[in-house]
């Protein structure tokens, strides 16, 4: 059995993360084999893998690379061609096996660095904005719109023609959510200030706590709210009477790999939003790049919240 190296998680490591030569396991018969060139890293995995995740275990989601081999049943992309994708695990190894579903061949304007940023954050901004159906002209509000899911989900919301809102909590990330969305951007330390400028179509959060609370009581009649993050709290307080007496508003949870397995395989997905970045109307925000063996050290600065955007590695 052939061996590569992988990030794996080591309790004896400070910032427990470690790359560590790992056994790489036959193809089943639709899975190509991609050589990883970059990963990127998003705080759902990373706070497992620090926090709570059992020794060995193998982190990461996002990749992009070039296709090793085909499928044994023939199907997938030639080899060669260059792809990213996306895992439910241990994505950030240098050669993995990917169900041909999960990866999308990449158009040469779009950089490794750029692909790798797109898996989890661009397909749940893509999927969760699907819910809103068709956006055209109609208000649209997105929480943490300077975060990884935030920043893309702004440009794309603004891209299907939605009037969109973006609230951030901080004035040091003003400027950057002002390339999106002008003066519609909304800093404010809770959410309901955004109150002013609605009601809206659709509100995305993955805050919680506060924001979902005021965000049910914002939603116009058939309005919908998507949430995915629990960042404040994992709870929430809200005005049922506003929420019930808007008409037919909804609230959806939203776990990007359910939706991958009901609504469409993430290489559709992936194929839509490489294809924006072609034509200038998505630009992923990468905050960092490194190489993989900082691995520790840029997952803390995920955790403690040191920069907005993403963050990419590249291997070696």
């Amino acid at each position: 059995m052939t061996n590569v190296k992988a990030v794996v998680v080591d309790h004896s490591k400070p910032e427990r993360l470690a790359i560590q030569s790992v056994a790489l396991p036959p193809a089943y018969r639709d899975e190509v084999t991609v050589r990883v060139r970059a990963i990127s890293l998003n705080r759902g995995e990373v706070n497992r893998a620090v926090r709570s995740a059992e020794p060995g275990w193998r982190p990461g989601w996002d990749f992009a690379g070039t296709i090793e081999e085909t499928a044994p049943d023939g199907s997938g992309p030639a080899k060669g061609t260059r792809v990213v994708g996306i895992l439910p695990s241990g994505a950030w190894a240098e050669m993995i096996r990917v169900p041909k579903d999960a990866v999308a061949p990449l158009p040469d304007q779009v950089t490794d660095a750029q692909a790798a940023t797109l898996p989890v954050a661009g397909l749940t901004a893509l999927h969760a904005l699907r819910q809103g159906g068709l956006l055209l002209g109609r208000k649209v509000l997105i929480d943490g719109a300077s975060g990884g899911v935030g920043h893309l989900a702004c440009q794309l919301a603004t891209a299907s023609g939605a009037e969109v809102y973006g609230h951030v909590r901080s004035t040091q990330h003003k400027s950057m959510v002002e390339e999106w969305c002008g003066e519609r951007t909304i800093v404010a330390p809770q959410l309901s200030a955004a109150a002013a400028f609605g009601p809206y179509h659709l509100i995305l959060d993955s805050v919680g706590g506060s924001a979902l609370g005021a965000a049910l009581g914002m939603l116009r009649p058939d309005g919908t709210c998507v949430t995915f993050g629990i960042s404040e709290a994992p709870t929430a307080t809200f005005d049922s009477g506003a929420f019930f007496r808007s008409g037919g508003s909804r609230l959806y949870g939203l776990i990007l790999f359910p939706e991958l397995r009901k609504v469409e395989p993430a290489s559709e997905g992936l194929a839509v939003l490489a294809a924006l970045i072609t034509v200038g109307k998505l630009k992923p925000r990468i905050e960092i790049e490194a190489n993989w063996n900082d691995i520790g050290s840029v997952a803390r600065q995920l955790l403690d919240r040191s920069f907005v955007g993403k963050a990419v590695l590249h291997l070696a």
